[in-house]
């Protein structure tokens, strides 16, 4: 039998891919988000920019900007009982609406 991977993106055949009609380049705007401390953010992971994913299992939680890193976000994330610290690029992070 062949061993099965354990490389970052396992298992993400079908979550990390692109619809049919979303493929081509992500808008750039994405990139040029700012977001300040204390702002709720949702985590959308973009298949089309490797840099700065976070890990799969955050795919499509909100959590709240809790710093900034470089060019990247930190990002807290409640998970089951335990707070979660994240750290994602603003391409991977949508603003959630008050």
């Amino acid at each position: 039998m062949v061993k099965a991977s354990k490389g970052y993106r396992r298992r993400t055949r079908y979550l990390m891919q692109k619809r049919a009609r979303a493929r081509g380049l992500s808008p750039i705007t994405k990139r040029f988000q700012k977001f300040d401390v204390g702002e709720k953010a949702h985590i959308s992971i973009d298949p089309g920019i490797h840099k700065g994913q976070p890990h799969v299992r955050f795919h499509g939680l909100t959590g709240t900007v809790t710093g900034a890193q470089g060019k990247s976000y930190l990002i807290t994330v409640i998970v089951g009982s335990m707070k979660k610290q994240v750290i994602v690029r603003p391409e991977h992070l949508g603003k959630v609406a008050k």
